[in-house]
């Protein structure tokens, strides 16, 4: 029986296209016991600031930027409050606010402090609202050798869950060698997201925005249709 893995580090509130890959395979692992990256996505993405876009980020307890992802955690002056604000009035006016934005309030008053269990709390609550069924797993809880790195740790993560295909963005078919992956029984697979548009309620559109900026302007049907469209390569 065929099986598809998809393997990625946790972000808050990630595009489109992460829920794509999500929904796209059979089961989804979650790098917990990874480094943090200090400027990559894992606590910050992109929203609607009237015509142009802009960050939003879940600030950080100042600690050693060698420090696992899940040995991370929220700042002790974090305002939820604020966050909300900042997300809320670009949006009040949007015609899915009322809809969607109790869901993104929940996400983001979560009472967790652990970076990892806090954003692990958000995937799981835009899966549940999506419908997204595929099941999650933590990477420190698989059997692998720990000093394995790139390439090699995919394939004993891929082995030790049974899978016959992994799907990995399309940003790292420069990374992975398919004959490699072949050779060991894996047929290594790229997503790539399609064109996405919708109303902005502007003349520009932005794309690739954090989820919340479709939860905003689409209704939970259309953003189940948009997990569709993607290719794969």
């Amino acid at each position: 029986m065929s099986k598809r893995l998809g393997i990625m580090q946790p972000y808050f509130l990630p595009y489109i296209g992460y829920w794509q890959l999500i929904n796209a395979c059979d089961e989804f692992v979650i790098y917990d016991d990874i480094q943090y990256t200090k400027k990559g996505w894992i606590n910050r993405n992109r929203f609607l600031s009237g015509t142009e876009d802009a960050l939003f980020t879940l600030p950080l307890k100042k600690d050693s930027d060698f420090k696992n992802v899940n040995e991370r955690y929220l700042s002790a002056d974090f305002d939820r409050n604020k966050l909300l604000r900042q997300l809320k009035e670009p949006y009040r006016k949007a015609p899915d606010f009322p809809d969607s934005f109790p869901l993104i309030e929940n996400i983001i008053r979560f009472p967790e402090n652990n970076l990892f269990s806090y954003i692990l709390f958000s995937i799981r609550s835009i899966m549940e609202y999506l419908e997204i069924r595929t099941p999650l797993v933590i990477s420190s809880t698989l059997d692998i050798p720990a000093h394995l790195k790139g390439e090699d740790k995919v394939m004993s993560i891929c082995k030790n869950r049974g899978a016959t295909a992994y799907l990995n963005p399309i940003g790292g078919i420069d990374l992975y060698d398919k004959n490699r992956f072949k050779e060991n029984g894996i047929d290594l697979q790229f997503h790539r997201t399609g064109k996405i548009v919708y109303r902005q309620g502007q003349e520009n559109f932005i794309p690739f925005l954090s989820i919340l900026d479709l939860l905003m302007f689409n209704p939970k049907q259309q953003i189940q249709d948009f997990l569709s469209v993607w290719t794969c390569e």
